[in-house]
């Protein structure tokens, strides 16, 4: 018995990545063994699709789709737009790859693991994602420090400046440790559902 049927957006973005795999990422060593591409509870949220994309070479929450409020087709690859849930201020990166063949190929990423040597599993990477989507619209789970996710834009712009127009930052950014720095303390569970908020 098969499952619901999933958003054409959603099998898109996995089956680029799977790709992605495959080709660009081929002998890079950054890549764990132990994981694949593998979309993980997208949801609908505010007009978007809303979910964490796993990769064996980084996590991120991922906003698929668009509104007339963010309109990606006025928005360069690289710009900032923060996103207000009930655990907290989470800041995405606008991203593009032709191959998704939506909205110009643009989409929104939010930076929460890379690189994914701390999973040894499948399964583990899976359950954490599934906690992080529960405790993301938990308001007790609230915190004032965003989440960055500037690796995603410097991945994808080859490691050229990025763009940081504050007119795309519609909350004012309290500055948080960076991923690296996260990444060296151990996780805590309000972490784990905060994805590292």
């Amino acid at each position: 018995m098969s499952g619901p049927k999933r958003p054409v957006e959603v099998v898109r973005l996995e089956g680029l990545f799977r790709h992605i795999e495959q080709t660009r990422m081929v002998g890079v060593p950054i890549l764990n063994p132990a994981l694949w591409v593998q979309a993980v509870d997208f949801i609908p949220w505010k007009g978007y699709q809303l979910g964490v994309l796993i990769t064996p070479w980084f996590m991120n929450l991922i906003l698929l789709g668009d509104t007339e409020v963010d309109s990606l087709a006025k928005r360069r690859p690289g710009e900032k737009i923060t996103h207000a849930f009930p655990s907290g201020l989470y800041e995405f990166i606008v991203a593009e790859d032709p191959a998704l063949d939506h909205h110009q190929g643009r989409y929104q990423a939010c930076s929460l693991f890379s690189p994914m040597q701390p999973f040894d599993s499948q399964e583990l990477a899976v359950a954490t994602a599934q906690e992080i989507m529960r405790g993301l619209m938990l308001e007790e789970n609230r915190s004032e420090v965003v989440t960055r996710s500037r690796e995603i834009a410097e991945a994808w712009a080859g490691g050229d400046e990025l763009a940081t127009d504050t007119e795309t930052e519609s909350v004012p950014l309290e500055e948080g440790p960076s991923l690296s720095e996260r990444l060296e303390t151990p996780l805590t569970r309000r972490e784990l559902f905060t994805g590292l908020s």
